[in-house]
């Protein structure tokens, strides 16, 4: 029998490529002998025709199989939706922008036969960014890493291939906020590591701009390191022994020099930086309030409004027990 591959590919309004990425997937596919694979779209509640091109693929390939969620739910909620439905024995995650070449996908299973369970593409290059996107992203990794207790891969995307027991200990995390480029890391098993130039989207526009790129990089720190909280903390410590010393010495001056009527520029100084540090202090602590809040809430993490023309609900817990029982009936 022979083993499935998953191809994982979530989308948002990406009518422009999806031709293009499910020709050059198949041209890859077809060099690959020994393998049965599903290619598993998951339609994060596009507003175009991403669904519709999708679908008439699905009646022309088999192989292909959509997960078309209730709304758009996010990139991270989108690929746990796909590890979710998916059937194969490992699964290759891979953007449908066309940046991370489907050929890697070859080398990658290569690497999965010899033992590696999490095999992830490194980007030496990445082309159609600018220099500022690049500065940021290269800074964000390297203040994670310094203040994470697990090494986080710098440089590397979603674009990997994860084998099944890497599948079934992600989709035991189901924290609602998610840094899943974390989580890859936090899971440990065998990693090996590919390095590839990535290029740039094949057509249309990246969904990711500069406030979404913020907050998953808020995301990424407060779902693997406290280390802000013990900052405020250190903070707050040091700015209480600075002014006790400095209330001893306003005591001792008016006790010796008597009492004066300058300073305000100084006093305005020290309740300005005073305040600004605990208004930064009180955000730290609300954001992990907030997703302690929002953990409590245990909502699923996504709805599916129909997954292969079948239109019925049901839940992701019940389609990934149905889908253990046909792996081990298998």
């Amino acid at each position: 029998m022979f083993k499935t591959i998953t191809i994982l590919i979530p989308a948002y309004n990406e009518e422009e490529v999806i031709q293009q990425l499910y020709t050059r997937l198949n041209k890859v596919i077809e060099t690959i002998k020994g393998y049965s694979f599903e290619i598993l779209f998951v339609n994060d509640g596009s507003r175009d025709c991403t669904a519709e091109i999708i679908k008439n693929l699905r009646i022309k390939d088999k192989r292909i199989s959509l997960v078309d969620l209730s709304r758009n739910f996010g990139k991270e909620i989108a690929m746990i939706a796909g590890l979710d439905f998916s059937r194969g024995d490992a699964v290759v995650i891979i953007d449908a922008d066309l940046q991370d070449p489907p050929e890697l996908i070859i080398e990658m299973i290569e690497y999965w036969e010899q033992g590696y369970d999490d095999v992830y593409a490194k980007r030496e290059s990445r082309a159609g960014e600018t220099w500022f996107k690049k500065w940021t992203a290269s800074t964000f990794y390297k203040l994670l890493q310094k203040i994470s207790r697990i090494p986080i891969q710098e440089n590397t995307g979603d674009f990997r291939l994860l084998d099944r027991r890497c599948i079934e200990a992600l989709k035991q995390l189901r924290e609602t906020q998610r840094y899943t480029k974390g989580m890859f890391s936090w899971i440990g098993y065998n990693k090996k590591e590919i390095l590839f130039n990535r290029d740039s989207r094949a057509a249309g526009h990246t969904k990711w701009n500069y406030a979404k790129l913020l907050d998953l990089a808020i995301e990424g720190i407060t779902s693997f390191t406290t280390v802000p909280l013990r900052i405020s903390s250190m903070l707050g410590i040091i700015i209480s022994i600075c002014s006790f010393f400095y209330m001893l010495f306003i005591i001792t001056k008016t006790l010796v020099f008597g009492e004066s009527q300058t300073g305000y520029p100084s006093l305005m100084t020290v309740v300005l930086f005073l305040g600004g540090i605990q208004l930064l202090s009180l955000g730290i602590i609300g954001e992990y309030l907030g997703r302690i809040f929002n953990e409590t809430k245990r909502r699923p993490l996504y709805f599916v409004k129909e997954y292969n023309d079948n239109r019925e609900f049901i839940s992701a817990a019940q389609h990934s027990e149905k889908g253990y029982a046909q792996r081990q009936r298998i």
